[in-house]
Formats: C-alpha cells, sequence, structure tokens
C-alpha cells in the first residue's frame, strides 16, 4: 500500500497524520509512504527526519494524492484537497460532517 500524508493547509494547523516514528512502522512492515515536503515541519520534523525513517518526499500535495492508496490527514479535507481524492482511495482523517455540508456532500461524491 502507498500511504500518503499532505502537508496540512487548514488555518493554523502545524500538525501532520504521521510523524516519522510513524512512517518506520509503515515502512517496516512492507509500505511506502510518499511525505508532502515541509509537511512536519510544524511539529520540528524536517523532510530528512522522514527519509531516514524511509518515506519519499514529494514537492506537492497533488503529488500526494495522486500517489497514494491511502491519505492520513489530520483535519478535513479542505476544499481544494476534496477536488483531488479518487474514489479508490482511502481517507483517514478526523471528520467534522454535521457542521459542514458542502464537505458531507463533496466526499458523499467522491466516494
Amino acid at each position: 500500500m502507498i500511504v500518503g500524508v499532505p502537508r496540512e493547509i487548514k488555518v493554523a494547523e502545524l500538525r501532520v497524520g504521521l510523524k516519522p516514528p510513524a512512517v518506520r512502522e509503515f515502512a517496516n512492515h512492507g509500505h511506502v509512504v510518499v511525505v508532502e515536503t515541509g509537511a512536519g515541519s510544524g511539529v520540528g520534523a524536517s523532510d530528512e527526519d522522514y527519509v531516514a525513517a524511509g518515506a519519499r518526499i514529494v514537492p506537492t500535495a497533488a503529488d500526494v494524492f495522486g500517489t497514494a492508496d491511502m491519505l492520513v490527514k489530520v483535519k478535513e479535507p479542505q476544499p481544494a484537497e476534496r477536488e483531488m481524492l479518487r474514489r479508490d482511495q482511502i481517507l483517514f482523517t478526523y471528520l467534522h460532517l454535521a457542521p459542514d455540508p458542502e464537505q458531507a456532500k463533496d466526499l458523499i461524491a467522491s466516494g
């Protein structure tokens, strides 16, 4: 499985879906992990930390979304991210759908 970790783009969100130790676990179990450059900067994890853990760094969120079988995020996908979702992808994140009917509609349409 290819696991993707995009940089969070929601305003004031500095967390990341997977830190390097979690990436190492995925890699040690035979999975490929792609991480958007700078994704871990808000938690003090550099691109080099991710590479050392076994990840491949890619330049854009589009590269992550276009490659990954499973996306791991902290926050709900923002509108630009929802446009990149594919029907065959797993989205692993926290969703707050009740106050955001547009998000719910977009996610139903993409899945």
